[in-house]
């Protein structure tokens, strides 16, 4: 059974449907790819599978545990339980100015009491020490550089143990040297069950990291394979425009 399951997820803001139908499924360990234009919906499926949005319809599931059920009303208790099998890293890090590295990292497990302080610490400083940061763990965001405020964000997500870890455009408000240094971090993680979805630009990082990748379009996904399949030999008119317009921009 697939780790998490996506049924026909719709989202309407206004007139404007942004997501028209999508559907894909994720095994346990696997890195999926979003890639496509600004304003296909990406973001915006991102943000319905954390429960940042609600969708208008759909279905998702996450070990065969339904989270959301056709035309189901969900409570506000429900949100924060659903959004609990899943982590989220912003395009803008997100971090609390107020709160140092380490208590960034530890203060979502705190407030839920998900262990004892001493084993939240601990984990929390395991995490920092694989994004490269156990250093930096006394130091308070406007301290840090984008990409280690991102690689704190990314320790963040995961100190809540979640089954499904989002980034979202994780490098976009990085410069070419900041976006190497997460990107890096992130390829580090894939492995030892670790299921991540990554809504990205970095074309090069998709094709190497990802076992899955879809390009939407318009709401739709256009096309889904494997990395070698959609950047190798796309089937889709749409997809190779795409890929052509992303090479020529360089």
């Amino acid at each position: 059974m697939a780790l998490l399951q996506v049924e026909n997820i719709k989202k309407r803001f206004g007139n404007n449907q942004v997501l028209k139908g999508i559907s894909f499924t994720l095994e346990r360990g696997q890195v999926l790819a979003i890639i496509g234009s600004s304003g296909s919906g990406k973001t915006t499926l991102l943000r319905c599978l954390n429960f940042l949005e609600t969708p208008d319809e759909g279905e998702i599931s996450v070990g065969g545990k339904p989270l959301l059920n056709l035309g189901q009303t969900l409570t506000e208790e429900q949100v924060r339980e659903n959004r609990l099998h899943f982590g989220l890293v912003f395009q803008n890090f997100n971090l609390f100015p107020h709160y140092n590295v380490l208590e960034n990292v530890t203060l979502a497990p705190t407030l839920l009491n998900t262990d004892t302080p001493e084993r939240i610490k601990a984990h929390a400083m395991e995490l920092l020490e694989q994004v490269g940061l156990a250093n930096k763990a006394d130091a308070y965001p406007y301290q840090l550089s984008g990409g280690q405020q991102q690689r704190v964000a990314i320790a963040r997500a995961w100190a809540m143990h979640p089954e499904v870890l989002c980034f979202d455009e994780p490098t976009s408000a990085l410069d070419p040297e900041l976006t190497g240094e997460v990107l890096r971090v992130i390829k580090g993680l894939k492995g030892e069950d670790r299921t991540m979805i990554v809504v990205t630009h970095e074309m090069e990082f998709a094709k190497s990291v990802a076992d899955v990748v879809i390009y939407m379009a318009d709401g739709v996904i256009v096309e889904v394979g494997t990395p070698e399949e959609v950047f190798d030999h796309p089937k889709n008119e749409k997809t190779r425009a795409f890929l052509q317009g992303f090479q020529e921009s360089f």
